[in-house]
Protein backbone atom coordinates (compact mmCIF):
# COMPACT_ATOMS: atom_id res chain seq x y z
CA UNK A 1 0.00 0.00 0.00
CA UNK A 2 0.78 3.57 -0.63
CA UNK A 3 -0.30 6.41 1.42
CA UNK A 4 -0.26 10.11 -0.57
CA UNK A 5 -0.55 13.33 1.81
CA UNK A 6 -0.61 16.86 -0.06
CA UNK A 7 0.04 20.33 1.09
CA UNK A 8 0.34 23.72 0.32
CA UNK A 9 -2.86 24.53 -1.25
CA UNK A 10 -4.75 28.18 -0.14
CA UNK A 11 -6.07 31.10 -1.37
CA UNK A 12 -3.96 33.17 -3.90
CA UNK A 13 -4.77 36.73 -5.70
CA UNK A 14 -4.38 36.37 -9.24
CA UNK A 15 -0.56 36.30 -10.37
CA UNK A 16 0.26 34.47 -7.08
CA UNK A 17 2.19 31.36 -6.62
CA UNK A 18 2.11 28.40 -5.06
CA UNK A 19 4.17 25.53 -4.05
CA UNK A 20 2.02 22.13 -3.73
CA UNK A 21 3.80 18.83 -2.10
CA UNK A 22 2.39 15.60 -1.98
CA UNK A 23 4.43 13.22 0.80
CA UNK A 24 4.69 9.07 0.28
CA UNK A 25 5.03 6.46 2.21
CA UNK A 26 4.49 3.05 2.42
CA UNK A 27 5.20 0.50 -0.64
CA UNK A 28 7.54 4.00 -2.02
CA UNK A 29 9.71 1.69 -3.87
CA UNK A 30 6.99 0.06 -5.93
CA UNK A 31 5.87 3.79 -7.28
CA UNK A 32 6.91 4.28 -11.36
CA UNK A 33 4.57 7.21 -12.48
CA UNK A 34 2.99 10.22 -10.32
CA UNK A 35 0.82 13.29 -11.47
CA UNK A 36 -1.20 16.03 -10.01
CA UNK A 37 -4.86 16.08 -10.75
CA UNK A 38 -7.33 18.87 -10.47
CA UNK A 39 -11.12 19.00 -10.40
CA UNK A 40 -13.15 22.26 -10.19
CA UNK A 41 -17.36 22.45 -9.06
CA UNK A 42 -19.10 20.96 -11.74
CA UNK A 43 -15.97 19.95 -14.12
CA UNK A 44 -14.31 16.62 -14.56
CA UNK A 45 -11.34 15.76 -12.93
CA UNK A 46 -8.40 17.37 -15.43
CA UNK A 47 -4.31 15.94 -15.17
CA UNK A 48 -2.06 18.90 -14.90
CA UNK A 49 1.33 17.57 -14.71
CA UNK A 50 2.92 14.05 -14.72
CA UNK A 51 6.50 12.37 -13.68
CA UNK A 52 7.96 9.41 -14.95
CA UNK A 53 10.52 7.84 -11.96
CA UNK A 54 13.13 8.92 -14.03
CA UNK A 55 13.66 12.67 -15.35
CA UNK A 56 10.71 12.77 -17.62
CA UNK A 57 7.50 14.92 -17.44
CA UNK A 58 4.58 16.17 -18.63
CA UNK A 59 2.66 19.28 -18.24
CA UNK A 60 -0.98 20.10 -19.74
CA UNK A 61 -0.77 23.29 -22.38
CA UNK A 62 -3.07 25.03 -19.80
CA UNK A 63 -0.33 25.14 -17.22
CA UNK A 64 2.98 25.10 -19.66
CA UNK A 65 5.36 28.23 -18.84
CA UNK A 66 3.82 28.66 -15.40
CA UNK A 67 3.96 25.50 -13.46
CA UNK A 68 6.55 22.97 -12.78
CA UNK A 69 6.36 19.24 -11.54
CA UNK A 70 9.21 18.02 -9.85
CA UNK A 71 10.03 14.89 -7.95
CA UNK A 72 12.60 14.33 -5.00
CA UNK A 73 12.95 10.42 -4.73
CA UNK A 74 15.09 10.82 -1.82
CA UNK A 75 12.21 12.73 -0.21
CA UNK A 76 9.70 10.49 -1.15
CA UNK A 77 8.14 13.94 -2.22
CA UNK A 78 6.37 15.25 -5.88
CA UNK A 79 6.15 18.90 -5.93
CA UNK A 80 4.01 21.39 -8.06
CA UNK A 81 5.34 24.55 -8.42
CA UNK A 82 2.44 26.72 -9.71
CA UNK A 83 3.42 30.56 -10.94
CA UNK A 84 1.22 33.13 -12.24
CA UNK A 85 -2.04 31.59 -10.88
CA UNK A 86 -4.94 32.42 -12.35
CA UNK A 87 -8.30 32.06 -11.32
CA UNK A 88 -9.08 29.19 -13.71
CA UNK A 89 -6.41 27.55 -11.48
CA UNK A 90 -9.01 27.49 -8.67
CA UNK A 91 -9.66 23.57 -7.76
CA UNK A 92 -9.10 20.85 -5.53
CA UNK A 93 -5.63 19.49 -6.63
CA UNK A 94 -5.28 15.75 -6.10
CA UNK A 95 -1.50 13.80 -6.04
CA UNK A 96 -1.50 10.54 -7.87
CA UNK A 97 0.56 7.36 -7.90
CA UNK A 98 0.63 4.31 -10.08
CA UNK A 99 2.69 0.76 -9.52
CA UNK A 100 1.99 0.23 -13.04
CA UNK A 101 4.83 0.18 -15.77
CA UNK A 102 8.15 0.88 -14.96
CA UNK A 103 10.04 3.84 -14.29
CA UNK A 104 9.89 5.25 -17.72
CA UNK A 105 6.15 5.13 -17.48
CA UNK A 106 3.69 7.76 -17.68
CA UNK A 107 0.08 7.76 -17.99
CA UNK A 108 -2.33 10.24 -18.75
CA UNK A 109 -5.41 8.06 -17.60
CA UNK A 110 -6.62 8.10 -13.85
CA UNK A 111 -7.89 4.61 -13.83
CA UNK A 112 -3.81 4.16 -14.30
CA UNK A 113 -3.23 5.34 -11.21
CA UNK A 114 -4.19 2.86 -7.95
CA UNK A 115 -3.17 5.36 -5.53
CA UNK A 116 -4.86 9.11 -4.63
CA UNK A 117 -3.66 11.46 -1.82
CA UNK A 118 -6.95 13.87 -0.22
CA UNK A 119 -6.39 16.74 -1.95
CA UNK A 120 -5.71 20.30 -1.20
CA UNK A 121 -7.76 23.18 -2.55
CA UNK A 122 -6.10 26.28 -4.08
CA UNK A 123 -8.27 28.75 -4.69
CA UNK A 124 -7.00 31.92 -6.96
CA UNK A 125 -9.06 35.34 -6.35
CA UNK A 126 -9.09 38.53 -5.38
Amino acid sequence: QVQLVESGGGLVQPGGSLRLSCAASGIIFSINAMGWYRQAPGKQRELVAAATNGSSTYSTDSVKGRFTISRDNAKNTLYLQMNNLTPEDTATYYCAASTFGGAGSIYFDPRRYEYWGQGTEVTVSS
